[in-house]
């Protein structure tokens, strides 16, 4: 593979480009919105299912990538989450992909085999991506499998030999099925590597490579990421022939755009006073979907618990929850039924929800990167923001760090508390606001009118009182009962309603006696004192 990266396309969310990359032109606002889907020669049945959603002018970052993928050329993208990047390699798949409709799919070399495989860190952002690109497949009948770990096998490899064109999966299951001969993917044709940035960080890069090495080496292959760190760079001077590197950020830069969509806040808080706190700013006029980060996934359910009991709709998203509860909550997050969701870093990557207003950080990041990637749940697309973050005593060396580096100007946060005038006066707050929701305001249904899915899962169950999933009490997977069940990756075990656990084979034994010896001799009642 070639090692040369060719730059050539920089604009601004106001700029489109309407060529190949080399070519770009600049266009003003005005002009951006008279180009469709249909102008970059996309499948008529994808243009009509992307219509059929509202979907009908591209993103900066789509108007420039289509293109390129098109013609099918490697492509590094680089933009910023929230920039609507999913369809810019998505369009690209579904128009190269073959499906049982289309004529010629009998000719394929081996039709139903997978020809498109999009790899994303996590199964939140797997789901999503799968997501974007069922809708724009719609009319086109291409079939997408979505593959992670946390649940059973058995649906996943039933839907691989009924015949696939497009997998959206994670690194560790999909190379569970290709090891185990259900996933082949010698006739990709295109590769998408999501978020790659994310994936590093998360130790998944040794198996993205060994999930390229079972495609042709004849794909395309596209690389999207926030960030470009070395280990990145690398990866795609090994695995890329002379790709193209498109940028969409604005003038000032990505972080200039964050920083520039969301408006921030920064307190000094106490920590028994948090939550009356964040129950008040819950209350701010004009809040809407809110997404509150905590470092710890106790403190996530503990938080998300108290704030059910004060009235609130609120649901909890971290990994001791079984994968069918993190859907569940994420499920009723998006259709409104809950407003606030309480979530761990690693939880909420790769979460991506319209109309975000809020994000609250009920701790402080660990660093900068961290608070940029927390910030920027809101204020994406366009939209703005407010983002607000609790400092404690202990954390303010942490803050200083932070602050020095995105240069936010905050070095000292104002001590602050549930019933300081300032935090009223910054966000809107009613002057009438307590730290519990009033009756006459708590509208929505809330997480246990949202079902929660069986999945056969594989992984971690919801801790015991429903893990600030609200009073439903519900196991996040088939059974119910103990705390943080099963293996941490949850990839190897084909699902806890198949067999016995190991718990309820014990439960079918007669205790055993224990008897105490002395002095370290076994067998030997201990000899009465006396």
């Amino acid at each position: 593979m070639s090692e040369q990266i060719t730059e050539t396309a920089t604009a601004a969310p106001e700029q489109v480009a309407d060529q190949a990359p080399e070519q770009a032109s600049e266009q003003t606002p005005e002009q951006a919105p008279e180009q469709t889907f249909a102008d970059f020669g996309v499948h008529d049945d994808i243009v009509a299912s992307l219509s059929d959603a509202g979907i009908k002018h591209p993103f900066p970052i789509q108007a420039m990538t289509l293109p390129v993928a098109l013609a099918g050329h490697d492509i590094i993208g680089q933009a910023k989450t929230g920039t609507g990047k999913t369809l810019g390699f998505a369009v690209p798949m579904l128009h190269r992909s073959v499906g049982p409709n289309d004529p010629g799919f009998a000719d394929l070399p081996a039709p139903g085999k997978p020809q498109a495989l999009a790899v994303a860190p996590t199964r939140e952002l797997a789901v999503q991506v799968a997501g974007d690109l069922s809708t724009a497949a719609k009319r086109r009948g291409i079939r997408v499998a979505t593959i992670y770990g946390g649940r059973a096998f058995e649906p996943q490899i039933e839907q691989l030999k009924k015949g696939v064109e497009i997998v959206v999966g994670t690194p560790g299951r999909l190379l569970d099925l290709a090891a185990q001969g259900h996933l082949d993917l010698s006739y990709v044709k295109s590769v998408v590597l999501d978020e790659a940035d994310e994936m590093l960080d998360l130790g998944f890069l040794p198996d993205v490579e060994k999930l390229l090495a079972q495609t042709p080496a004849s794909r395309q292959t596209m690389l999207f990421s926030a960030t470009m760190p070395g280990a990145v760079v690398t990866l795609a001077r090994r695995y890329m022939t002379q790709p193209t590197h498109i940028r969409a950020m604005n003038e000032e830069g990505d972080d200039g755009h964050t920083v520039k969509a969301i408006e921030q806040f920064v307190y000094r808080a106490h920590a028994l006073d948090k939550v009356e706190m964040l129950s008040r700013i819950l209350q701010s006029r004009d809040r809407g979907l809110t997404i509150i980060f905590t470092r710890t996934k106790r403190t996530a359910a503990k938080v998300s618990d108290e704030l059910t009991s004060r009235g609130f709709a609120a649901a909890a998203i971290h990994g001791d929850l079984g994968q069918g509860a993190r859907e569940q909550a994420l499920r009723a997050f998006r259709t409104g039924k809950v407003d606030t969701l309480v979530a761990t870093d690693v939880a909420a990557r790769g979460i991506d929800v319209e109309n975000v207003t809020h994000v609250i950080n009920y701790q402080c990041p660990e660093d900068e990167k961290t608070y940029v990637h927390r910030i920027g749940r809101t204020g994406r697309a366009g939209n703005t923001g407010v983002a607000v973050t609790f400092v404690d005593w202990d954390d303010l060396s942490r803050w200083g760090l932070i602050n020095k580096a995105l240069d936010l100007g905050i070095p000292e946060p104002p001590e602050t508390y549930s019933a300081s005038e300032h935090l009223y006066a910054d966000l809107d707050i009613p002057s009438s606001a307590t730290g519990t929701l009033p009756r006459s305001e708590r509208t929505r249904a809330g997480l246990t009118a949202e079902s929660l899915e069986d999945l056969g899962e594989t992984g971690k169950r919801a801790p015991k009182g429903g893990g600030g999933r609200g009073r439903s009490g519900a196991s996040g997977s088939r059974g119910g009962g103990r705390s943080g069940g099963g293996r941490r990756g949850g990839d190897n075990s084909a699902g806890e309603g198949s067999r016995h656990t190991p718990s309820e084979g014990r439960a079918t034994r007669a205790p055993r006696r224990r008897r105490r010896t002395r002095g370290g001799s076994s067998g030997t009642p201990r000899a009465e004192q006396g």
